[in-house]
């Protein structure tokens, strides 16, 4: 009766390493979990180093990465799509798994003893680990790494990037599905807004070809060019400025600065010169009553007069040097 506890002692490790499977079977029941999935295989701490482990006969690729939105990894959810979507066509192009390649995520959440070993503070990070045994078998059994640095990365060049590490085999073609919703969607507003235009059209058309909307749009446009609204944009121009009294100052020294109120107030001056010039020239002489007529005439010149005395001593302000001037200013 004492025989049979030492023969089970001395039977365990025999029956540990027949346990133990091979790097076939290893690839065989991760290859088998991929395509039923049709997506990346999810691991945890154990199967990854399971997967992993050499030696190895086969490829694996996982992505590192962090879904939980408590973590706030945007990146980490905007790309397990493309890289499920990436496992999808891989192994659906390679159908007899010639290429040996097996694609794995690891979360977090699920790969803490993982992540805390390789000391990774940030995520995603996708890992290729190349075979250790065989004929496509490399002698540096480190992982390499792809840089997810330049943001945001689609499937397109994590398959370029893949192919390449992997010489030894024809990689499958990637081939982006098509989005049936996204058409429909583009389809039906493209039809929404033609049957808009065409029931709106009697009445949006007499507004785009009247002659004072587009002769007001192109006077504001111009306005705003002159007085300098790009100058503030192209130089970043502060607001206003110190006159070194204690006061404010509005413009500017020299035709090479200029402040954005000061934009705004030749903006203004231009505006009224503008209208009250359209005024004399339009609607002056349409007027009926001649005494009427004679006094807009005077008033509407003497705006003309005042506002451009105004804009000359603005001038003159810019440059001392400036010699033109007109009364009162």
């Amino acid at each position: 009766m004492r025989l049979l506890p030492a023969l089970t002692a001395l039977l365990l490790p025999l029956t540990a390493l027949g346990a133990k499977k091979s790097p076939g079977d290893r690839f065989a029941e991760y290859d088998t979990k991929q395509r039923s999935a049709s997506k990346a295989v999810t691991l945890d701490d154990r199967s990854y180093e399971a997967l992993t482990t050499a030696p190895r006969d086969y490829s694996v690729a996982v992505l590192l990465t962090a879904l939980e939105a408590r973590f706030g990894c945007g990146l980490c959810n905007e790309f397990q799509p493309e890289w499920d979507l990436l496992a999808k066509q891989w192994t659906k192009g390679d159908k007899n798994g010639e290429g040996r390649l097996v694609f794995g995520t690891l979360d977090f959440l699920d790969g803490k003893a993982t992540f805390q070993s390789m000391m990774l503070q940030t995520a995603p990070v996708l890992l290729l680990f190349h075979p250790t045994t065989g004929p496509n078998a490399r002698a540096d059994s480190t992982p390499v790494r792809f840089d997810f640095s330049n943001g945001p990365d689609r499937a397109e060049p994590i398959h370029a990037w893949l192919s390449r590490q992997l010489p030894h085999t024809s990689p499958p073609p990637f081939v982006r599905p098509i989005n049936y919703v996204k058409i429909a969607v583009i389809t039906t507003l493209g039809l929404g807004v033609v049957t808009f235009l065409s029931v709106a059209a009697p009445y949006i058309l007499p507004i785009i070809q009247n002659r004072n909307l587009w002769a007001a749009v192109s006077l504001l446009a111009v306005l705003l060019f002159t007085s300098g609204h790009m100058f503030n944009h192209i130089r970043k121009v502060p607001y206003a400025g110190a006159d070194g009294k204690g006061g404010m100052s509005y413009f500017a020294g020299g035709f090479q600065n200029q402040f954005g109120l000061e934009t705004q107030i030749i903006a203004a001056l231009y505006g009224v010169l503008s209208f009250a010039t359209i005024s004399l020239a339009l609607k002056v002489p349409r007027m009926a009553d001649a005494r009427a007529q004679s006094i807009a005439v005077f008033v509407w010149g003497g705006v003309i007069l005042v506002v451009y005395s105004f804009l000359l001593s603005i001038f003159r302000i810019k440059s001392g040097g400036y010699p033109f001037w007109l009364p009162p200013f």
